[in-house]
């Protein structure tokens, strides 16, 4: 019997989402694994839709697997058992945290990866150490195995038992290990150490054709560069050997704003040229705009009415955000060390503020905002967000154009808006991820949270910011990115994109995996 004959020799797997008619499609799963798929209106409800809450799209079934072979056997099944009329395509889910439909498949099969957590033989975090390989270097060098299934925050508490911690952070850690590894984890200690991709020793990946591979820089590199930052395109990370270091006991978190972005600029680009025994652990950067909202809860009852009063004063202001990390053994030099880093800085007299924190609560200072925004029912909403990275030497443009044009004039409130600068030889060019050609480049993140109906007010705001740079000459690069055409994939892979087709070619065929990025299907 052909395989398309085997195909399509089936049971129906019937979903009927809300009042819309059902839709099938036909597969006969394999023995070893039929038990692992649920079809279920609250499985399929889950897979539908991510954090964004835009794009919904069906999957025919959802997959829980128990070990990292459940996974691979689904994969071999879908490719012996490929059909280009009726392709079964999989899309890898850790935390759901796409905006744009990215970890759903419109009649595939979604993998709920958290499953995994707990139904190992194993905890799915390991703390390990290695002799370094310099052999005037006397200290080891720590490492985690962790699986792709486990969330940060769930690293973060396991290493901190042993003394330890990542080095670098997205600035939420309720994420998937394999998820922000497939496209690059970004945050305020990316300028330093470069993103999380850049901080990863070895990983586990299934490729999309079902091989296991393990796989780093000197041991099958290909896949290895491909996969960080691969947006799931070539294989599903099962495993990832991170980084870490001595963990810190605290931190001096810093806020100072300004009224003129040129200073604020510069003074983000000279904290990031410090070297690290000078220099902060963590820089950001923050919008604060008249038609708000934003949060003044950082700050003192008695500060919050002044810092109101320049929002509204001025209509926007730049917050720059620091920090400074230490211990015990710092503990007496770090307010000495703090006055050094900020003295010169040109922010508003009187506009400084401090705080000292646990580097747990500030490491996850997010999620105490999400406790807040649940209760009030305004976490699971829209969020139209549009992430980008641009170059150093048209950031002043960008603000003119969009932050004190686009932004003031448009009624709709700018949400959280976040702008920082990295720096580009902390990044590898080898991996799959995109950014600027200059030695410098910024981040500009719009996190916009939004009403049901009202996300197409804020996508207009994104595609006038997108035209104003396609006008001008800026030519930006998408974080997290969703395009709707193949043409502007390769617009934006640009040298890249050739070598990205073959690696698809190579790993993944068939096109089975992550067809929610909409890249090859």
């Amino acid at each position: 019997m052909s395989s398309n004959m085997f195909y399509m020799i089936s049971i129906l797997v019937i979903i009927s989402i809300i009042s819309k008619p059902a839709e099938t499609i036909s597969f006969v799963p394999p023995h070893d694994i039929s038990n692992k798929f649920r079809i279920d209106s609250q499985s399929i409800n889950l897979a539908s839709t991510d954090y964004g809450h835009i794009v919904q799209t069906k999957p025919s079934a959802v997959f829980y697997p128990t070990s990292t072979d459940d996974i691979r056997s689904l994969i071999l099944f879908a490719n012996n058992n490929y059909n280009s009329s009726h392709p079964l395509g999989i899309a890898a889910r850790g935390h759901g945290h796409s905006v744009r439909g990215q970890c759903t498949t419109h009649n595939g099969v979604v993998v709920n990866m958290t499953h995994l957590i707990n139904h190992k033989n194993e905890l799915g975090i390991f703390i390990s150490s290695q002799q370094s390989q310099n052999q005037s270097d006397s200290y080891n060098a720590y490492y985690a195995d962790v699986g792709g299934e486990q969330l940060w925050i769930d690293v973060l508490n396991e290493t901190l038992k042993y003394g330890l911690s990542p080095v670098t952070w997205t600035d939420y850690l309720y994420l998937s290990v394999g998820g922000t590894l497939s496209n690059a984890g970004i945050g305020g200690q990316t300028f330093r150490y470069g993103p999380q991709i850049n901080n990863v020793y070895e990983l586990d990946v299934i490729t999309g054709k079902g091989d296991f591979v393990t796989c780093s820089k000197d041991k099958f590199p290909e896949l290895f560069y491909a996969v960080l930052g691969g947006l799931g395109q070539f294989g599903i990370i099962t495993r990832a050997r991170i980084a870490l270091q001595p963990a810190p006991k605290r931190v001096k978190w810093v806020h100072m704003m300004y009224t003129d972005f040129s200073a604020f600029s510069r003074d983000q680009e000279r904290l990031i040229s410090l070297k690290e025994k000078d220099g902060a652990n963590y820089v950001e950067g923050l919008l604060l705009m008249r038609q708000g909202p934003y949060d003044v809860s950082f700050y003192s009852k008695s500060d919050q009415p002044k810092v109101v009063s320049l929002v509204t004063q001025h209509g926007i202001i730049y917050l720059l955000e620091l920090a400074k990390y230490y211990d015990d053994n710092t503990r007496h030099s770090v307010d000495k060390d703090l006055q050094a880093l900020v003295k010169g800085l040109s922010f508003v007299p009187g506009f400084y503020f401090e705080k000292d924190v646990e580097y747990l609560y500030f490491l996850n200072r997010v999620h105490y905002d999400e406790l807040i925004l649940r209760k009030q029912g305004l976490w699971d909403v829209p969020h139209p967000w549009l992430n980008l990275f641009l170059p150093k030497s048209q950031i002043s443009d960008f603000d003119y154009g969009v932050f004190k044009n686009i932004f003031l004039k448009e009624s709709v409130t700018a949400g959280i808006a976040k702008v920082y600068p990295m720096n580009r030889e902390k990044w590898d060019d080898k991996m799959s991820c995109v950014i600027p050609d200059e030695d410098v480049f910024y981040t500009v993140a719009l996190l916009y949270s939004s009403r049901i109906f009202d996300w197409k007010a804020y996508d207009t705001v994104n595609e006038q910011l997108l035209e104003f740079c396609e006008k001008n000459g800026i030519p930006v690069k998408q974080y997290l990115p969703y395009y709707e055409t193949q043409g502007d994939w390769i617009k934006h892979f640009g040298s890249k994109w050739t070598n990205f087709q073959q690696l698809k070619a190579n790993f993944d065929p068939k096109k089975i995996l992550s067809p929610g990025q909409r890249i090859f299907n």
